[in-house]
């Protein structure tokens, strides 16, 4: 399977979400402000990036994050309307590269590089299986 004939460059999808307490760095962290966590913001980053391919694979087919490079530029309050989006920006046989953002109205919080990899359903977990 070659993403190049199914996935384009400039394909993308976004994703908007109001942080809740359970997404905040002072929920994992006790004595930490309440503000949207890093991991949190790459977690919607990289379900942008799926989002924006998933109706484009074949059955049997999925990817999975393989790399993140993301800055977190600025801290958003519980309650805040934070919108992430990813959009492709190169395909390689099995390397789909991703840019990402996420903004907190216009203010933009975060931003990167995201690379998710395809791989077959099946194979895959029967590779972790016999691990």
């Amino acid at each position: 399977m070659d993403a190049r004939d199914f996935i384009k460059v400039g394909m993308s999808a976004e994703r908007t979400l109001v942080v809740p307490p359970e997404r905040t760095v002072g929920h994992f962290v006790p004595g930490m402000p309440m503000v949207y966590a890093t991991p949190m913001m790459i977690l919607e980053m990289e379900m942008a990036s799926s989002d924006a391919i998933r109706s484009h694979l074949q059955p049997g087919w999925i990817t999975v994050g393989t790399e993140v490079d993301i800055r977190h530029l600025g801290a958003s309050l519980v309650g805040a309307t934070v919108r992430v989006t990813g959009k492709v920006v190169a395909v390689e046989r099995r390397v789909i590269r991703f840019e990402v953002e996420a903004f907190e109205g216009a203010r933009k919080i975060g931003d990167g590089r995201h690379a998710r990899g395809l791989v077959n359903s099946e194979s895959f977990t029967k590779r972790l299986k016999a691990g």
